[in-house]
């Protein structure tokens, strides 16, 4: 069963980790995939051709979700490509973790500007296209970090905090015209960012949550299909946590 047969997405940085795993689990389910990327084109472009080999419409663009010009020019582009916006999903996010006695006012700025801003941008340069067609879904990507806050992350657990408020207000905005916003929690995952630690850490984490493993991409894409499925109709304003059992 495709649950999002003929639906248009758009994912902000999904050329690799979990945004491409949220991609070609949405090309499976029959979405047609625009997504994001900021530097490999090449690798952008090889995700597109193997999205595109699965049936569905796909294609990449460069776009900087935290600049609020890029993001306007990329719904005008994909509106023009796909013809309609069917789900969004705020993906883009960076880190530069460090103790705030040792964190610059700079990591400090650019990690909201990543990873919040971009969710405003992304939200009010798309709302017009879905108030149009009365119906839409805003799927936005916070952390368990978000929730629970975590030392050394000040900036990126005030971010995703963000996130989360911004997307209840949305919610709350956008409702009355059948534009859902929700919002993900995810856990540990593993990606090839932490492919590259060593792994006595890798294991010490898995060893500390209740189902005794990191999370995949795939488990994040499955949670995506379902919100941005017509299964999740009347539900707006939640955020679904991803943990594995980490925040309880």
């Amino acid at each position: 069963m495709k649950l999002l047969e003929g639906k248009n997405a758009i994912i902000t940085g999904g050329s690799r980790g979990i945004g491409k795993g949220i991609a070609q689990v949405f090309a499976e389910h029959g979405a047609n995939v625009a997504f994001t990327y900021n530097s490999s084109a090449e690798s952008a472009n090889e995700l597109a051709k193997e999205l595109s080999g699965m049936g569905v419409k796909a294609k990449a663009y460069k776009s900087n979700a935290a600049s609020f010009s890029e993001a306007e020019q990329l719904i005008k582009d994909v509106v023009e490509d796909f013809g309609r916006i069917d789900i969004v999903v705020n993906n883009a996010g960076i880190t530069k973790d460090n103790l705030l006695m040792r964190m610059s006012e700079e990591d400090f700025d650019k990690v909201i500007e990543v990873n919040l801003k971009s969710i405003f941008n992304m939200t009010k340069a798309v709302q017009r296209t879905m108030l149009k067609q009365r119906k839409g879904s805003i799927i936005n990507m916070s952390s368990v970090v978000g929730v629970k806050g975590n030392a050394g992350q000040s900036n990126y657990a005030a971010s995703k905090a963000g996130i989360i408020g911004f997307s209840k207000s949305m919610a709350l905005e956008l409702g009355s015209r059948n534009i859902r916003t929700n919002v993900i929690a995810p856990g540990f995952i593993e990606t090839e960012m932490t492919g590259k630690l060593d792994e006595k850490t890798v294991e010490g984490w898995r060893q500390s949550i209740p189902l005794k493993r990191g999370g995949t991409p795939e488990d994040i894409a499955n949670a995506c299909v379902f919100l941005g499925s017509d299964m999740s109709d009347y539900i707006t304003g939640q955020v679904l946590h991803i943990d594995g059992g980490m925040h309880t």
